[in-house]
């Protein structure tokens, strides 16, 4: 059995399957209450599955970008479980995961959340030859950039998408596709469908070393004492 875990941004979700079956999966508004909520839902979603978590054979993990202690959380809830339980663990793009419920359509994807400080963090990725590839690495970058550097139409998502949504099709017109903001959500079982490719393919992280991708170093600030001395 497989467990997916996505607290990479507000929207946080979790997903658990048995062979090629999602069982169930939760996805709720966390905001930044990942620390106090992602257990309880977790236990609650063994509970309403009847299952056990001794019944898991691999752990596949959101790995950022996204939220800081979001991802702390997720990532350490991953390991410890991974490392208790000695079952294999997966990192997949939260980014990736975002786009991927677009894959079938053909374009190329560009998701979106947000960095903070007026910038996106951001990458492209296209089903090519049956294959969900990467076709531009995740960045921070400026609405402004993005648009600039946009020469094919593109089809894009993200949880952020709503607050800049107006300005891309300002600038981009018929290139930009912006899909109806209802479905446009993360969901866990995305995850799962790109954790397991890995997974089938012997293609793990080592627990270990296994880290969040941050894109950006943590907001915080230089001690009093360092200010002062300079």
């Amino acid at each position: 059995m497989l467990l997916a875990i996505d607290t990479s941004t507000d929207t946080a979700s979790l997903a658990l399957a048995q062979d090629k079956t999602v069982l169930a999966e939760l996805t709720w508004r966390s905001k930044q209450n990942h620390t106090t909520q992602l257990l309880p839902n977790l236990n609650y979603l063994f509970g309403i599955t009847g299952t056990d978590v001794k019944s898991l054979t691999g752990i596949i993990i959101a790995q950022g970008p996204g939220s800081f202690n979001g991802l702390r959380v997720g990532v350490s809830a991953a390991k410890g479980l991974a490392f208790s339980l000695e079952i294999p663990i997966v990192g997949i793009n939260s980014l990736a995961m975002a786009a991927y419920q677009y894959a079938e359509t053909g374009l190329p994807v560009c998701a979106i959340f947000n960095a903070g400080r007026s910038e996106i963090a951001t990458a492209t990725y296209q089903k090519k030859y049956g294959k969900w590839q990467e076709i531009s690495k995740a960045d921070i970058v400026t609405v402004e950039y993005l648009c600039k550097h946009t020469t094919i139409k593109t089809l894009f998502c993200g949880e952020f998408l709503p607050a800049v949504a107006d300005q891309i099709k300002s600038e981009l017109k018929a290139k930009a596709v912006i899909p109806p903001q209802i479905p446009d959500i993360k969901r866990a079982s995305f995850l799962l469908e790109l954790g397991k490719q890995r997974l089938d393919a012997g293609d793990v992280d080592d627990v270990v070393t296994f880290s969040p991708i941050y894109l950006r170093r943590p907001p915080i600030g230089v001690p009093k004492k360092e200010q002062a001395g300079k």
